[in-house]
């Protein structure tokens, strides 16, 4: 007995699911904007040696005649000048100046002419009588620009916080040219700049500007 076999198909349904994706917009609350810094009353734009001078007119001589540590006598002044017309930006410089003198007969010490605003010694003989060792000068100077300050609050500001600013660098730079010049570093002592100011001020008088 033949049995016929034939395939069988069975055929498969294939529900296939759509998914339709639909953007979903949420609600972000915007980030606030930054506002606005205050402009500093004073910044520091830059700060730079000037001028720099060293001179040590008995060389080389001096360095075996010289006994004892010479008598220094410093004279120290502050400048202000505005840098452009119209704008509140300004250069202030600290000109010092520091003379030795061979004082072998007499005390020594540092000798403060009556220029300087501290004055620590004084010798009975002139200055100029003594035969020089060096003469050291130095313009320190620095721009700054001043924002939102009255009127009467510029020049002090200038002739006192400033030089306040730079005198540190000023110092140790007089400090190492003396060094490096072979004699005892000259080491200034603090400086009062708001007596400077005001002497220059009584000389000068209120109706002329100390600032240039």
């Amino acid at each position: 007995m033949a049995i016929n076999r034939q395939p069988c198909y069975r055929r498969a349904n294939l529900n296939t699911a759509v998914f339709q994706t639909e953007p979903v917009m949420s609600e972000t609350t915007p980030s606030p904007q930054p506002t606005a810094q205050p402009a500093q009353p004073l910044v520091v734009n830059i700060q730079y040696v000037k001028d720099l001078s060293f001179e040590v007119p008995g060389a080389p001589q001096i360095y075996s005649q010289l006994k004892v540590q010479p008598q220094v006598s410093i004279n120290l002044d502050v400048q202000a000048r505005r840098v452009q017309e119209g704008q509140n930006v300004f250069e202030v410089a600290i000109v010092i100046r520091a003379e030795a003198h061979d004082n072998s007969a007499q005390a020594n010490g540092q000798l403060v002419s009556p220029q300087s605003a501290s004055p620590q010694s004084a010798s009975p003989q002139s200055a100029s009588q003594m035969p020089t060792v060096f003469v050291a000068e130095l313009t320190y100077a620095g721009v700054f620009t001043l924002s939102g300050l009255p009127d009467n609050a510029i020049e002090p500001v200038l002739l006192v916080e400033c030089p306040r600013i730079l005198f540190p660098f000023a110092r140790n730079i007089l400090s190492d040219v003396t060094r490096d010049g072979g004699f005892p570093p000259v080491l200034l002592q603090p400086i009062d700049f708001v007596a400077l100011w005001q002497s220059r001020r009584a000389q000068a008088g209120a109706a002329n500007p100390v600032v240039a």
